[in-house]
């Protein structure tokens, strides 16, 4: 029965990881609205403590392009590995993964670029059987093009495209949990029309 309700985009704490893609300082003068990403990040690690959701964090060949950005404090995440592979999901993250959240069922990804790592990322999950959900105020290109055109395709492929807000309700489900006054605090900052009102209709 849970597992249905993963098909249809619920959530459930202990059977969800949050990925983290390549949101390095190289790359911040090149993305569009990369403060809007970088702020998204920090509310979504800021959430994983409280949900004991575990946080894993790539960096995209980081000896020619740097580590993540320092406005991002990533000190807590289970795993922090670099990469050259566009796709996240190497063996190195599919070995933890399977240590850390044996019931996994969903993952939350965020990140850069919308069309190369992210959609790549949610293609191999995908082919695994992992539910996967997008959040649209978390990912960016260097292109807003290549950022919508990525979301049409991933929502296409059976991915959720959906926001941090919704991500945080969803792990909620209910007003008396021990964190609802810390995601509402957290939703409550401002943030983040910031794609404009565009997402939606091209999806």
């Amino acid at each position: 029965m849970a597992r249905n309700l993963l098909r249809l985009g619920a959530l459930e704490a202990q059977k969800t990881a949050f990925l983290l893609c390549d949101i390095q300082e190289t790359f911040k003068p090149h993305i569009k609205h990369f403060g809007e990403v970088v702020r998204v990040a920090n509310k979504m690690i800021e959430a994983a403590k409280h949900f004991n959701i575990p946080v894993y964090v790539s960096e995209q060949y980081p000896k020619g392009l740097g580590h993540t950005t320092k406005d991002i404090n990533i000190d807590g995440a289970a795993l922090v590995y670099d990469k050259t592979t566009f796709s996240m999901y190497s063996q190195e993250l599919k070995d933890r993964l399977k240590k850390d959240v044996p019931n996994l069922g969903s993952v939350v990804l965020f990140g850069i670029e919308a069309h190369v790592c992210i959609e790549q990322t949610v293609i191999d999950l995908i082919n695994e059987d992992i539910n996967v959900h997008v959040l649209a105020d978390g990912v960016s290109s260097r292109s807003l093009m290549d950022r919508t055109l990525a979301l049409q395709r991933m929502q296409s492929i059976g991915c959720f495209i959906t926001t941090a807000e919704s991500v945080l309700f969803k792990l909620l489900k209910d007003k008396d949990h021990p964190a609802f006054k810390m995601v509402s605090k957290l939703n409550r900052e401002p943030g983040a029309d910031t794609f404009g009102s565009n997402v939606s209709s091209k999806l």
